[in-house]
């Protein structure tokens, strides 16, 4: 049998990593595992002060259990790619690995108060966006899907945390295919 993993770095609070588990058994309706992962200091990018998250990812290929049919990971490092500022998360396109960055989705990235319900209503919205990139979904024009294009937090506010009709269909389909 395969499994759905979820995994978070050291410096993850517990809730957060609750939560996104959660979500992710609810949402798929498969066998959801936990997978403690290192630490990503490796891919610290002194010059940025950010991670890249290509590393990241690489890491995860490596760690992903032989019976992990997908590996979603979190992490509180802020992550990049070299053409980009900053990202939220990054995935392997229908592949096995992904992860999300907990850092900006944070209040307290932006000077505001801390406020957990935030928080976890947009880890999970990034949590379905990156594993919905594993499962080959690419951005939709459907801006309130969790699987339209978020280059800021605003965005991410703005989506539902959910598929939309066509985007679920595609993922279902895909879970099918596996199963």
């Amino acid at each position: 049998m395969k499994y759905f993993y979820v995994g978070a770095t050291p410096e993850v609070e517990r809730v957060a990593f609750e939560a996104v588990r959660d979500r992710m058994t609810a949402e798929l309706g498969v066998a959801v595992k936990e997978l403690p992962l290192p630490g990503v200091e490796f891919a610290f990018d002194a010059a940025r002060g950010q991670f890249r998250s290509t590393e990241v990812l690489e890491m995860l290929v490596r760690h992903c259990p032989a019976d992990g049919w997908k590996l979603l990971a979190l992490t509180e490092r802020d992550l990049f790619v070299p053409v980009l500022t900053f990202v939220f998360g990054q995935a392997q396109l229908a592949g096995r690995v992904a992860v999300v960055s907990l850092a900006r989705l944070r209040q307290e990235f932006y000077g505001l108060a801390p406020n957990r319900e935030v928080l976890l209503e947009r880890a999970a919205k990034e949590a379905l966006h990156e594993t919905g990139h594993t499962f080959g979904l690419v951005h939709c024009a459907d801006r309130s899907c969790a699987m339209s294009l978020a280059t800021n937090v605003r965005h991410i506010d703005e989506k539902q945390d959910a598929w939309c009709g066509a985007c679920a269909g595609q993922l279902h389909r895909a879970l099918g295919a596996m199963g």
